[in-house]
């Protein structure tokens, strides 16, 4: 079993990195083999609504100048998926609107690439807003007819400067309940 996870945030290996790290951890610690995207330093082109990937169907995007369409490769082969967004004025960060916006037609335009894959999503939040991003992820999840693990509260951890959310205590077992409630949803799926 396979789970990638993409970090929607500017900041390399900050605070929404050291959340979807505690997820992973977990997850590998029950032998399923995850691998971390980061999008720090990366140029994602929005979605021009051309519709070319539902007259083709190829599983890609016909943007071709970003790696939009190497991670979308990556979700497709994947069982679970789980995006990470710090929080930009109560939403997700724009490069993860745009991955969501892209890699979510083209799944749309190929036969619903994603359905029955496990999802699950983290933000990083200074103070107030995560729950309209997580819930702007989500419904990335649900429009795909995915399937998402709870945790033991939201799936947020508070901090502003790079390393904050290692404080956030709640926050970070929060992170670990979700890991291992994906980790027994992947395996029950698995044996169904």
């Amino acid at each position: 079993m396979r789970v990638t996870a993409f970090n929607g945030s500017a900041r390399k290996d900050g605070n929404t990195a050291i959340l979807l790290q505690a997820v992973l951890h977990e997850l590998e610690h029950e032998s399923i083999e995850t691998e971390l995207i980061q999008f720090a330093g990366e140029t994602i082109r929005g979605c021009t609504a051309c519709r070319v990937c539902f007259e083709k169907k190829n599983q890609r995007c016909v943007i071709e100048d970003d790696r939009v369409n190497e991670w979308i490769e990556k979700m497709i082969a994947a069982d679970g998926i789980i995006f990470g967004s710090p929080v930009y004025f109560s939403d997700i960060s724009a490069e993860m609107k745009a991955f969501i916006d892209r890699s979510g037609h083209v799944g749309r335009a190929n036969n619903d690439l994603y359905r029955r894959k496990v999802g699950a999503a983290v933000a990083a939040v200074r103070r107030a807003g995560a729950i309209h991003a997580l819930d702007s992820m989500y419904h990335f999840f649900f429009i795909h007819q995915m399937i998402a693990p709870g945790s033991n509260y939201w799936n947020l951890g508070i901090g502003r400067d790079k390393g904050d959310v290692e404080n956030d205590l709640e926050g970070i077992r929060t992170m670990k309940v979700l890991g291992q409630n994906m980790a027994w949803l992947l395996k029950k799926l698995e044996n169904a």
